[in-house]
């Protein structure tokens, strides 16, 4: 039987991006998706870019929620893939295959986690790349580093999520990281990476979309790295400065 990923995209007002989103996971080589939408209430008309898609989407809810990982794990819950991943309302595909890429890695019934590489674009022209996140070979000890692998890139068995758990929203901004953090240092999983771009993300995220932010970021992710008894001030520190040289890779525009 062929894997099955399932893909959820938590959504509230990306009417101008959604659609791209959404046609980048319905366009995937890979037949076997799942693809999950929880909406958190748009006004903005991402609904009506929904309905236009709806063929490509399984499942699908709209309600108020209390944040992105709230949405996200309502996804999660609903979810009956053998695999799991997300694909964000302002984020896309970098190509038809990506899907495909991870399916074949997820072959290996060793393998519990798979990622890729990622490029930030502009927000207002998605072929222009302005920063590379090129991952690297997963090594455990790279986290005490401050290395992570790029979480819109980041799929794992479903089964991780019954054993430790969904996003835990006290995080605001990192839970991602945290969750991370929670399989790759504390639960000890096998990762593998794929060589390869896999998503285009758009600038001007949560994360960084202010200094308030930034610093905000930086709280929650020296508070996950503690909850999850790895590393400390210098983690913090290393976390951010090896981000620098993302921005001096300067790959071709994205046709």
């Amino acid at each position: 039987m062929s894997l099955q990923i399932s893909v959820i995209t938590a959504v509230l007002n990306r009417a101008k991006t959604l659609g791209e989103a959404l046609r980048s996971v319905h366009a995937q080589t890979w037949n076997h998706v799942e693809h999950i939408v929880v909406d958190g209430g748009s006004t903005d008309g991402s609904l009506d870019v929904i309905d236009e898609h709806r063929r490509g989407i399984a499942k699908f809810s709209s309600a108020p929620d209390k944040g992105p990982y709230h949405a996200l794990n309502a996804g999660i819950s609903q979810a009956s893939g053998d695999v799991i991943g997300f694909m964000h309302a302002d984020d896309m595909f970098a190509t038809q295959n990506a899907l495909e890429q991870v399916a074949r890695a997820f072959e290996d019934p060793g393998v519990d986690a798979v990622y890729g590489d990622l490029v930030y674009v502009r927000k207002d022209d998605a072929t222009q790349v302005v920063r590379y996140w090129r991952a690297g070979t997963y090594q455990r000890t790279h986290l005490t580093q401050g290395w992570m692998p790029p979480h819109p890139t980041f799929y794992a068995r479903r089964e991780l999520y019954t054993r430790f758990g969904n996003f835990d929203t006290r995080f605001k901004i990192a839970a991602d990281y945290e969750h991370m953090l929670r399989l790759l240092w504390r639960g000890r999983i096998h990762a593998t990476y794929i060589p390869e771009v896999l998503v285009r993300m758009r600038m001007g995220g949560l994360s960084n979309a202010s200094i308030f932010h930034i610093l905000s970021k930086s709280r929650e992710d020296y508070a996950a790295m503690r909850q999850n008894g790895i590393g400390g001030l210098q983690t913090l520190l290393l976390k951010n400065v090896t981000k620098l040289p993302q921005f001096m890779v300067r790959p071709a525009p994205v046709r």
